[in-house]
């Protein structure tokens, strides 16, 4: 586990870009008083942000997340999903040009769930 703590604390030192605008959104309690963590491991994975209370994990997508990349996602994704959380993607973009409906998005998906 140390080693998934170790990944997890050199991710948040080189956050990208999109990373650090919704990291700013979402910490400290800004979105309808939730906790998210950033650069948190889960399993074998770190994972870009999470509220464990919510068990929403909400992932950053840059352009690297193409087409053979989607097996590997699926793959996380499935363990993850067997670890009881439910996974949003939002694109680099999304949170660039949309940011207030990428907030949105994650707070209605925490009041369905």
């Amino acid at each position: 586990m140390d080693r998934f703590k170790a990944r997890a604390r050199k991710r948040r030192e080189s956050q990208t870009s999109a990373e650090a605008k919704l990291w700013q959104a979402l910490r400290n309690r800004r979105l309808a008083r939730w906790k998210f963590r950033r650069q948190h491991p889960i399993d074998r994975y770190v994972v870009d942000f999470v509220t464990l209370d919510g068990k929403l994990i909400a992932e950053v997508d840059g352009v690297t997340h193409a087409e053979p990349e989607l097996a590997r996602d699926k793959a996380r994704s499935d363990v993850l999903e067997a670890c009881g959380f439910h996974i949003v993607r939002v694109s680099n973009t999304d949170v660039y040009d949309n940011l207030e409906g990428v907030l949105e998005m994650i707070e209605g998906t925490l009041r369905i769930d």
